[in-house]
């Protein structure tokens, strides 16, 4: 293989697909990076047999071939270069890659490309869709959270991606709290599906989608065990978890005794000051909700916290309340994830009482909804 490429897209390309590399792996080959030219370009990828990233640069193409070198010491290396044409040359038999720019020169050992597993390409899958990449970015930001961190249940430390008509709803629950986003696909799809994707695999695509414009193609491979996600020029390849994931649609309620609306900065900051103190008392945070005494006085929410050793706090916050007086307290980190990824404006929440699940919403759309058990309480 001999071939030419600038340096900052290299940099760039590297960069990418690294975050699919093996950190600690039995098999030396993945914690490679793969080179190979590819059609009067230079195809970059890396997978730890999780996920799968995949990218292509333009490149002047001397020499046919391919090999596999160790990801982070190329990366280091071509950090240093300066913004010029880097050579990457195949030194034969020893498969050795050269690394040229000016006069600064590496020689990087490899591996036999022939080794490296083969990620498979969008081109023929069975199930396609597309759908917009800065609405699908949001949609997994305000979701990926609330998948499960613990690996014993598979099912729930993934996020459930249903294609149904001209809808794609990704919803994720950890037992104890919901997270469900739906989007709008391009076009309709001739059946519904639903896969469930690794969290960490979700997070890693929106990084990859970062400020994209083109629409994202999504595809199924035949066997119905990995997703191929087209993004400008990179592929990105994840493996599906196996399972069934709980009728979310069940769990979220459809009709609340009090219901609250209020402005989300101004909740939020509360929220903000009550976990100081809630994180010496299990996170707990304590809502209670005050109707407007006449029926067109605003009512308000009592945020608050307390701790035996440290002190307590109270913050209220005005809002339009439909319903009887109640309390609830929920977890602080829990508010303040929902919090964070709720665009500005107001935000609803809605309950029926103080032992059933709450549910946080945007006042402004519906397309978000995040349901959060309830914390138990007793006398303060």
């Amino acid at each position: 293989m001999k071939v030419s490429c600038l340096q900052d897209n290299l940099q760039r390309a590297l960069a990418q697909v690294s975050r699919a590399v093996a950190s600690k792996t039995a098999l030396p080959v993945l914690s490679n990076v793969l080179l190979a030219t590819d059609e009067g370009r230079l195809r970059i990828a890396a997978t730890n047999l999780e996920i799968g990233i995949t990218t292509w640069i333009g490149a002047s193409v001397d020499e046919e071939g391919k090999v596999t070198v160790d990801a982070r010491l190329l990366n280091e290396f071509v950090n240093t270069l300066p913004n010029a044409p880097v050579q990457l040359a195949v030194e034969s038999p020893r498969m050795t890659l050269s690394v040229q720019s000016g006069r600064d020169k590496a020689g990087i050992n490899g591996i036999d490309a022939e080794d490296f597993p083969v990620i498979p390409r969008l081109d023929g899958d069975a199930f396609v869709a597309e759908v917009d990449p800065q609405v699908l970015r949001e949609m997994i930001s305000q979701v990926e959270f609330a998948a499960a961190t613990d690996e014993s249940r598979p099912v729930l430390a993934g996020v459930l991606a249903r294609f149904e008509g001209s809808t794609l709803v990704l919803a994720a629950a950890d037992g104890f709290r919901l997270a469900v986003r739906e989007g709008e696909l391009a076009s309709p799809v001739p059946e519904r599906l639903d896969i469930i994707l690794p969290g960490r695999a979700l997070r890693e695509l929106a990084r990859i989608i970062g400020d994209q414009t083109e629409p994202v193609r999504l595809a199924i491979t035949a066997s119905k065990s990995q997703l191929l996600v087209r993004v400008g020029e990179t592929e990105f390849l994840s493996r599906l978890i196996e399972g069934t994931f709980p009728d979310f649609r069940q769990i979220i309620p459809r009709e609340f005794n009090t219901r609250l609306e209020m402005s989300r900065d101004a909740f939020q900051n509360a929220v903000r000051r009550a976990s100081y103190f809630a994180r010496d008392n299990n996170d707990v945070v304590r809502l209670t909700i005050h109707p407007g005494e006449e029926e067109f006085m605003p009512g308000s929410v009592e945020v608050s916290a307390t701790a035996a050793e440290r002190g307590s706090s109270q913050s209220f916050v005005d809002a339009s309340v439909t319903g009887p007086e109640t309390q609830i307290a929920f977890n602080a980190r829990y508010l303040a994830d929902v919090l964070g990824v709720l665009k500005n404006g107001k935000v609803m929440i809605g309950m029926n009482g103080a032992n059933q699940a709450g549910v946080v919403r945007s006042a402004e759309a519906e397309d978000y909804t995040h349901v959060i058990m309830p914390m138990v309480i007793g006398a303060q």
